[in-house]
C-alpha cells in the first residue's frame, strides 16, 4: 500500500488542522493506520492509531482530548483532526499502515508502510 499524507501548514496556537492520509494500491480495510510525529531534534513518536476492525488508541496526555483519529473506508483515507494546537505540536506528521495490526499500535517497528510526512508548524 502507498500512503500520501497532506494537510499540514503554518497555524497559530489554538487553531485546528485536519491531516489526511490517502492510501492506494491495496485494500484499505485490511490496514491498521497510525499517525506519528517527529519534532525538531526529537525522535519520532506515536500520536494515535485506528485498528483495521475498529478501535482507537491515543498517545497519553499530550494529545488526548485535542486530537481525534478517524478513517473513511469508502475514501481509503485516514484522518487526524487536531484542535487547540500548541507550539509543542510542531512536527512533521507521518501516517503509517500495518496489515491487520491489532496490538502495540504505538510501536514504530510494527508498521510496514509509511507516508512521506506533512509539516505542521504552530506559532505562539
Amino acid at each position: 500500500v502507498q500512503l500520501q499524507a497532506s494537510g499540514g501548514g503554518l497555524v497559530q496556537a489554538g487553531a485546528s488542522l485536519r491531516l489526511s492520509c490517502a492510501a492506494s494500491g491495496d485494500t484499505f480495510t485490511k490496514y491498521t493506520m497510525g499517525w506519528f510525529r517527529q519534532g525538531p531534534g526529537k525522535e519520532r513518536e506515536f500520536v494515535a492509531g485506528v485498528r483495521w476492525g475498529g478501535g482507537y488508541v491515543y498517545a497519553s496526555d499530550s494529545v488526548k482530548g485535542r486530537f481525534t483519529i478517524s478513517r473513511d473506508n469508502a475514501k481509503n483515507t485516514a484522518y487526524l483532526q487536531m484542535n487547540i494546537l500548541k507550539p509543542e505540536d510542531t512536527a512533521v506528521y507521518y501516517c503509517a499502515a500495518k496489515m491487520y495490526g491489532t496490538v502495540r499500535l504505538e510501536m514504530r517497528s510494527n508498521y510496514d508502510h509509511w507516508g512521506q510526512g506533512t509539516l505542521v508548524t504552530v506559532s505562539s
